[in-house]
């Protein structure tokens, strides 16, 4: 007989919400709430795995029979990170950096098991071709569309997509923030049956 755990998500964002859904399984959304800011000279890689790690860790005191899944996404181009931009300015300078230019997104994930204290971790990449973008075309998406809370300022589940040249990648729901693919594989191996 299968063991029953809760699934919870230890993430705030609508679209790892609604990408978790597609899954068809039970789950709880919670806010980690953790200091996001990057560590003295951490990679990009490193910082996503401890920013995972720790919302996962953080939400498993409150729940001691789950499986618990947290995760982080940072976008870089030229060596330099493109995180959540949190202001319309910040967005704009962001945006217009990136325009024409590929940018790479590193999405970590981790699978938390709390009951058994093991830990499933994956970092995957993705990378976005964004178009020749005008400043009339950066202020009508951020009209349009709140991408505040959105590494690179740029939701692609959404209006988002219009600002992209090309897009490549294995799994395009590593890039919305959530790699259904490889949580597939971590909840099978944690013991969860899918479909």
């Amino acid at each position: 007989m299968q063991e029953s755990r809760q699934l919870i998500l230890s993430s705030s964002s609508p679209a790892r919400r609604a990408l978790l859904t597609r899954l068809q399984i039970p789950f709880i959304s919670t806010s980690p709430d953790i200091d996001e800011t990057p560590l003295a000279n951490e990679s990009v890689e490193e910082m996503v795995e401890r920013l995972a790690i720790a919302k996962a860790k953080k939400t498993a005191a409150v729940y001691p029979n789950a499986l618990i899944i947290g995760c982080d996404q940072v976008g870089t181009l030229n060596n330099q990170m493109l995180a959540k931009p949190l202001t319309i300015a910040n967005a704009i300078q962001q945006l217009e950096f990136m325009s024409g230019k590929k940018v790479r997104f590193f999405t970590a994930m981790c699978l938390l098991d709390t009951k058994h204290d093991q830990l499933q971790f994956a970092i995957e990449t993705y990378d976005v071709y964004f178009r020749k973008l005008n400043k009339d075309m950066i202020n009508n998406y951020l009209k349009k569309e709140a991408a505040l809370q959105c590494a690179g300022s740029c939701q692609i589940e959404g209006l988002g997509i219009t600002l992209i040249e090309k897009l490549d990648g294995n799994d395009y729901t590593a890039l919305i923030g959530l790699p259904l693919i490889r949580l597939t594989d971590m909840l099978t191996k944690a013991g969860m049956q899918i479909p």
